[in-house]
């Protein structure tokens, strides 16, 4: 991105005030306090101002980090979505979850993990078993392939365990970065930018980035940002892209940050019919994860149903 002459940043456009007022008011769980309700996403009232073509590096940076203080406080529950209780269970759900739902594969692991609940069993497992177990999650021979090598690697290369650098969790069989940072930031505690799909198409809707590349666009975002925020932040972004920003029809008219989106207007800006397209807890339907954190269960969300379940 064409590094600008610092300026200070342009106001929003009169009437499109930035602030949300008391719909964005933070909330918190703590242990043993009284449970805080899901929030609503509020209803946007002014159509955002557009950010001026030539915004400096100074405007974004702020830009950015405002929308992502906005997201923490509607999202305070935010978390990884794919079931897991150690780091082996959460590298092969993520590999799974490619070229599908988190909550499909929410639904389809603990068979799997039941089965074969070390990489040392799944090294040693049968494959046609395998796939048959995988088969709702799609492209299910690929990925019994994909599991299986990635658990020999596992066994064969480092005893059994999954590794906490980045350096080696790419050469495993079907771990790309995207995938060695879900692990390292859920699994280990060490900042990561996980550029999936939802994440790069709202980065570029809010004109964080302008690259297509993941790798490029990891780079440009996380430069906008402290690495300490890059794990939540992930969160906070995919979050948003999967409950209310969708690709299709984003629900503007429902959408806590639409003062500062220059995308406002892309998808339903009235209030009522945006409500509508809400998705998961924000729409009052279930979540993605079976066993989700307790946080997210005090807050009001809701488990997934297991596989098969009406």
């Amino acid at each position: 991105m064409k590094k600008a002459t610092p300026k200070k940043a342009a106001p929003a456009k009169k009437g499109a005030p930035l602030k949300q007022g008391a719909s964005l008011k933070k909330a918190t769980v703590a242990p043993g306090k009284t449970a805080v309700p899901v929030k609503k996403a509020a209803a946007a009232k002014t159509v955002a101002a557009h950010p001026p073509s030539g915004e400096s590096r100074t405007a974004l940076v702020r830009r950015a980090r405002r929308i992502n203080r906005e997201l923490a406080e509607v999202y305070p529950y935010a978390h990884p979505e794919l079931d897991f209780e150690n780091p082996f269970q959460l590298i092969v759900a993520t590999v799974l979850s490619a070229q599908t739902t988190d909550l499909r594969v929410n639904q389809t692991t603990p068979a799997l993990f039941a089965k074969y609940p070390t990489p040392e069993d799944l090294a040693a497992g049968n494959p046609e078993e395998v796939e048959e177990i995988l088969r709702p999650t799609g492209f299910f021979r690929a990925k019994t392939r994909s599991v299986i090598g990635l658990s020999k690697a596992l066994v064969e290369d480092f005893g059994g365990e999954v590794p906490g650098r980045l350096e080696d969790l790419v050469k495993l069989p079907g771990v790309g970065r995207k995938t060695a940072f879900v692990v390292l930031g859920n699994a280990f505690g060490r900042p990561g930018v996980t550029v999936d799909t939802h994440f790069q198409r709202l980065v570029r809707r809010w004109q964080w980035t302008a690259e297509t590349d993941p790798d490029k666009i990891e780079a440009a975002v996380g430069a906008l940002f402290p690495k300490s925020d890059w794990t939540m932040l992930s969160h906070h972004v995919i979050f948003h892209g999967r409950r209310i920003c969708h690709a299709r029809k984003p629900a503007c008219g429902a959408c806590p940050i639409a003062p500062l989106c220059p995308a406002y207007g892309e998808g339903e800006t009235d209030p009522e019919k945006a409500r509508k397209l809400l998705k998961y807890e924000k729409g009052g339907f279930p979540g993605q994860r079976l066993k989700p954190p307790q946080a997210y269960l005090d807050a009001g969300g809701k488990p997934a149903p297991p596989l098969g379940a009406g």
